[in-house]
């Protein structure tokens, strides 16, 4: 938990899953509940070492969720700050592999 620099309160949970597996909706339910209700978090941010499904990205997009799936996470392990990652818009990105072009 910790706070943007606009002053929005962000919380982040982080799962080390195996490569083959997925994240799915059930996972990212859980965590909103908690992250906004527990927490009261007005960015809530699931980072996973695989990617996420079809389901939960759409889940995300909904309910307001970051998602940083093993690609991204490369990007903020490389310097990109975590600001920027949090203004993605998961509803916009294309498949869990890579961000459209226009995005990157």
């Amino acid at each position: 938990m910790g706070w943007l620099p606009d002053g929005r309160k962000i919380v982040v949970q982080c799962k080390r899953f195996a490569k083959h597996r997925s994240v799915g909706s059930r996972e990212l339910q859980t965590f909103n509940g908690t992250a906004r209700a527990e927490h009261g978090a007005d960015v809530p941010v699931f980072v996973a070492s695989c990617v996420f499904t079809a389901p939960a990205r759409r889940f995300a997009a909904r309910h307001g969720l970051v998602l940083i799936d093993v690609d991204l996470l490369g990007f903020w392990n490389g310097g990109t700050a975590l600001g920027a990652l949090v203004e993605l818009d998961i509803g916009r990105s294309g498949s869990h592999r890579r961000l459209r072009p226009d995005l990157e």
